[in-house]
């Protein structure tokens, strides 16, 4: 990695921090971010709520376990920011082989279940570490913060949580009086196909809205944390100085 051509100044930061650096990553990229990420969200979520007539809460179940999937273009996008190059459509389906099926089976099994995988994500997609190296470079990446990682992947998933009630809530306060009973009645017994595929689209809408700030953030820590493995600062430093 070429350490000069970074656009992010690299310091030694806390974790929290690096948190809010990540979601700012995502804020100055904006466009670069969800011009790439909506067509791939978009077909990802036609084809699940295509499959709303075989299980009504099928949908819902394979968004929430394609999201590591959808995170690899995420994290194309915003490893091309850091070194300030935008990115487009075209570039995610030029490298496609990379970003979408390389590690498919491992991303959409355990990966699924692992709660700092926006932390540990750019190791295996970056760095291309696989086997017993992977495992010891994730293992250096999360000694000493499995809990900051953890902490983080549980507040987003917590703020995901509540914005689907929230829209949900929302939905039921513009039902009239007469209905709101049978509409809470719809929603408790998860077997109407309409109300399943409406939960299914408001829940595709917060992960469109969400996930590239749990990406960022993750992102965010993991450059982080090689800033105290590598001293990368320094290097930074040293290379803008001479440069100069």
């Amino acid at each position: 990695m070429k350490i000069e051509a970074i656009a992010v100044h690299l310091r030694p930061r806390s974790m929290s921090e690096a948190t809010d650096l990540g979601v700012r990553l995502v804020q100055a990229n904006a466009r670069s971010v969800w011009a790439t990420f909506t067509p791939v969200w978009a077909v990802v979520v036609l084809i699940a709520l295509a499959c709303g007539s075989i299980w009504p809460w099928l949908p819902i179940w394979i968004i929430f376990c394609i999201k590591p999937w959808l995170d690899r273009t995420l994290l194309f996008v915003l490893s091309r920011a850091v070194f300030g190059t935008p990115t487009r459509l075209r570039d995610v389906w030029s490298a496609q082989r990379t970003v979408w099926w390389q590690q498919l089976l491992s991303t959409l099994t355990w990966r699924r279940l692992s709660p700092w995988r926006s932390y540990t994500q750019p190791a295996r997609q970056l760095e291309g570490q696989r086997g017993a190296a992977g495992r010891t470079r994730r293992k250096q990446l999360l000694r000493g913060k499995q809990g900051a990682a953890f902490g983080m992947h549980s507040a987003f998933a917590q703020l995901e949580s509540l914005l689907l009630i929230g829209l949900i809530v929302l939905a039921v306060w513009f039902v009239p009086d007469a209905n709101q009973r049978t509409l809470f009645e719809s929603l408790s017994g998860l077997d109407s196909p309409l109300i399943s595929m409406l939960i299914a689209a408001a829940y595709a809408g917060v992960v469109l809205l969400v996930e590239p700030f749990y990406v960022g953030a993750g992102f965010a820590m993991y450059l982080n944390r090689r800033v105290e493995l590598e001293a990368w600062d320094i290097e930074q430093e040293f290379r803008l100085a001479f440069a100069a």
